[in-house]
């Protein structure tokens, strides 16, 4: 079995939690089979691989599931352990503060953003208020975390730069979508140069489309980015 066969990932492009399990599969140099979903669609071997919650994204390692998206992650980084760079940071207090941020992440953009792009009923302002200051909050973080160095994980992207730059491509899209200023220079300086610098990092590029690919895809699939995007963890 080839590794690429041996390493599978279900999943969906568009999806940003699908986007960081590629990206840790990328810094580790691991060779993978991208298995897309249908939109709209739950195929027999997503139900299969993940009948507790049905979602993407999946890793199948040797035919093995690992579901949800952080916890994929943290596997990637053990399982291969021996490959540069390590993910997660070797102290656990430092462990543990990335991972709080990572969560805080996660409850807090994929549902202000799918109000934004009209993907969950509410008011478009109020979302984009409550996503500028959590974005506000994370360039906090970053100060603190990354003590003057590219990436939270310091010199080496790490756990929690994945958990944020995953949603990237969807921040700039609704800035798109909706005529608003979220990741911009003049309101969060340091993660608008992080995002330039990560974006274009080679374990990132190809993992991340252009912000008016996630925009048409918002046009095409709208009624069915809810299911395939918010549920996806």
């Amino acid at each position: 079995m080839s590794e690429a066969s041996a390493v599978r990932v279900i999943g969906l492009w568009a999806s940003p939690f699908v986007i960081r399990v590629l990206i840790a599969l990328k810094l580790k140099g691991v060779e993978y089979e991208f298995v897309e979903e249908v939109v709209g669609k739950k195929s027999e071997l997503l139900l299969r691989s993940n009948p507790v919650h049905k979602k993407i994204p999946v890793l199948l390692h040797h035919g093995k599931p690992i579901s949800e998206s952080l916890v994929i992650v943290q596997y990637v980084d053990e399982a291969w352990s021996s490959a540069a760079p390590d993910i997660l940071p070797a102290d656990p207090y430092t462990r543990a503060i990335h991972r709080f941020w990572a969560q805080y992440i996660d409850d807090k953009l994929p549902p202000a953003i799918r109000t934004i792009k009209g993907t969950d009923d509410g008011d478009k302002e109020q979302a984009a208020g409550q996503l500028s200051a959590a974005l506000q909050l994370v360039e906090a973080a970053f100060v603190e975390l990354s003590q003057g160095k590219s990436y939270f994980g310091g010199d080496a992207v790490g756990y929690l730069d994945i958990a944020l730059v995953s949603h990237v491509g969807w921040v700039k899209a609704v800035e798109k979508i909706a005529g608003v200023a979220l990741l911009d220079e003049a309101k969060v300086p340091n993660l608008a140069a992080w995002a330039g610098r990560l974006c274009a990092h080679a374990a990132v590029a190809d993992a991340i489309p252009d912000a008016d690919k996630f925009v048409e895809f918002s046009v095409k699939y709208g009624s069915f980015s809810k299911p395939i995007n918010s549920g996806a963890k």
